[in-house]
């Protein structure tokens, strides 16, 4: 009898041992402060992106319009609630641009640094968005050209789902206006360009 009690309790200090032992290798795959399997959004994200943009030249016919696509990278804030604040930013290649004869206006590349406010449903955030854009505009007209880069702003919202561990993926609306700069190939004309954006995008969540 004395010899099983004696089994029993190894046995029982064994599946302790194992138990802590686990608890030690593995830890706690939720944030902090994050409720018992909720999706969390916080920490830091990588990721591409891949849209169509159109818009206008102030003060010229031109409408500039065309594929665009790039990076982003940026840093969630979640703390036990919905509620999801982060800022971001990115770098984008554009194809957009219009010839309306003599000129034509194109926009080679632009930028954003956004704050980003949502709510999450679990897996699913929807938000909003704003902050500085930034960009180039290129004129060209009679074999001469000009280009200005110029810093503006941007607003817009999106939504963003949770399909992997660690992967989202999103769909996002921006309006960019880049502002003005004035052209001596237009005479001296106040000329920037403002556009409407969608794009799709993926992040790997760190």
């Amino acid at each position: 009898m004395g010899g099983a009690v004696r089994v029993l309790a190894l046995i029982a200090a064994g599946w302790t041992t194992s138990a802590a032992a686990a608890d030690v290798n593995y830890g706690s795959p939720y944030t902090v402060n994050q409720p018992l399997n909720a999706y969390s959004w916080a920490g830091p994200y990588l990721g591409g992106n891949t849209g169509y943009g159109w818009g206008s030249v102030d003060n010229n016919p031109t409408r500039p319009s065309g594929f665009a696509g790039g990076v982003q990278a940026g840093y969630n804030f979640q703390n036990g609630t919905p509620w999801v604040f982060g800022l971001e930013g990115d770098i984008q290649a554009s194809a957009a641009d219009d010839t309306f004869a003599p000129w034509k206006f194109s926009n080679p590349w632009f930028g954003t640094v956004r704050g980003r406010a949502g709510y999450a449903f679990n897996n699913v955030l929807f938000y909003a968005t704003g902050g500085l854009a930034f960009g180039e505009l290129r004129g060209e007209t009679f074999g001469m050209s000009e280009s200005h880069t110029n810093a503006g702003f941007t607003v817009g919202a999106g939504a963003e789902m949770g399909f992997a561990p660690n992967w989202s993926a999103k769909i996002e609306y921006l309006y960019v206006d880049l502002g003005n700069s004035n052209f001596a190939i237009t005479g001296g004309a106040a000329n920037g360009y403002s556009f409407s954006l969608v794009r799709a995008g993926i992040n790997y969540h760190f």
